[in-house]
């Protein structure tokens, strides 16, 4: 398969259209399963692998929900292209090795035109998952919970009576559920109250995580909110505490951007035009200080200081100036340096497109407009 066969796959998520999309980028929900007769996690060997992707292929594509879906052996695809599917998170780091490698049965089955996909031999034989637009935890848990029954009726789940679903992590045990949204909070990074946040999550049993989970930084204000625990609990509960606690962190972002505007409001614009101005004309951007500088200007539309760009656009230079994106607009490896320039010019097109965004300037900004006398 090549990525450029469908630009947008997997990418559903980015059209802002789903509930509280001015903080809430996506919701994703996943569920981890193991098949049984195969070692699963660090004791899983080639022929274990081979042998559950062979099952997928051959039983687990017979379910309805996957009638359009693509299999995607990834030794059968390049570097580069496995690149871009870690970067649309329609993979995860866990399924490459540390050079970008992978190890023969992985792969990753995904739809062209809905939210569902799944990882095989990743840290489980399965992880089925969901990814949607905005704050829809209900949405992505019943479009899993949907593909999983599927799955369930072509597949041997392995299943204990007492425990539930069994999980290469025993912290998976029991549902085998991982639900997460991916916020955006620059107000509460702003004022200063962030850590008292994310510290309260953890009381609640939640934790946070960067843009790409698990060991990834967080940049550009953008945090990953997920339950940490799985046993003992439904599906359910899980998706109910999580959509509860969620809803809490954005009505607190809400008030830290109200009280920006309140207090600071002359700092809070100039912080978002100078982010829009460096990202409309500057000639060389890693992506560290593009998503620092995305933050202002989303921000900044939020809070109806700026007209445009439409948060649609920003979800999407969030992606596509990406180092593997870029390099397959190039058509080549590009060093740091080239992919910093061709990140610039990407986004200033891009903005351009959008169509140029001027400030309001009052009377009394104008030279001459002072009472001199």
């Amino acid at each position: 398969m090549h990525i450029t066969d469908i630009p947008d796959l997997g990418l559903d998520w980015l059209d802002a259209s789903g509930e509280r999309a001015d903080v809430v980028l996506s919701t994703r929900v996943r569920l981890a399963r193991n098949l049984q007769g195969h070692a699963f996690g660090p004791r899983a060997r080639i022929n274990d692998r081979e042998a559950v992707l062979r099952q997928m292929r051959d039983q687990g594509l017979r379910a309805d929900a996957l009638a359009r879906a693509r299999l995607v052996e990834l030794t059968d695809v390049d570097a580069r292209t496995r690149e871009i599917l870690l970067e649309r998170r329609l993979i995860s780091k866990d399924l490459l090795r540390e050079d970008g490698d992978v190890v023969r049965g992985s792969a990753v089955v995904v739809s062209p035109d809905g939210p569902l996909g799944v990882m095989v031999n990743e840290e489980d034989h399965l992880r089925i998952q969901a990814i949607v637009s905005g704050l829809r935890l209900n949405e992505a848990w019943s479009e899993v919970d949907r593909l999983d029954e599927e799955l369930g009726r072509e597949l041997p789940f392995a299943f204990h009576p007492t425990y539930g679903f069994l999980t290469s992590c025993p912290t998976n045990v029991g549902t085998g559920l991982r639900a997460s949204v991916l916020v955006h909070l620059p107000g509460l990074v702003l004022t200063k109250e962030i850590s008292k946040v994310l510290h309260g999550l953890g009381q609640v049993g939640l934790t946070f995580r960067g843009l790409y989970g698990e060991g990834s930084e967080v940049v550009g204000n953008f945090f990953q909110i997920s339950n940490q625990t799985t046993l003992g609990k439904t599906e359910e509960d899980l998706v109910e505490h999580l959509d509860k606690v969620v809803r809490q962190v954005v009505k607190h972002e809400s008030q830290a951007r109200a009280m920006l505007l309140r207090d600071a409001r002359s700092v809070t614009e100039d912080k978002i035009w100078r982010a829009y101005g460096l990202l409309r004309y500057a000639r060389s951007l890693s992506f560290e200080e593009l998503m620092n500088l995305l933050s202002g200007v989303r921000l900044g539309v939020s809070l109806n200081i700026l007209p445009k760009p439409r948060v649609y656009t920003l979800n999407k230079l969030m992606i596509f100036t990406q180092p593997a994106h870029l390099e397959q607009a190039a058509g080549r490896d590009l060093s740091e340096a080239e992919g910093d320039a061709h990140r610039a010019s990407y986004v200033r097109k891009i903005l351009a497109d959008e169509g140029d965004v001027a400030p309001d300037v009052d009377a009394s900004d104008e030279p001459g407009s002072g009472d001199d006398s």
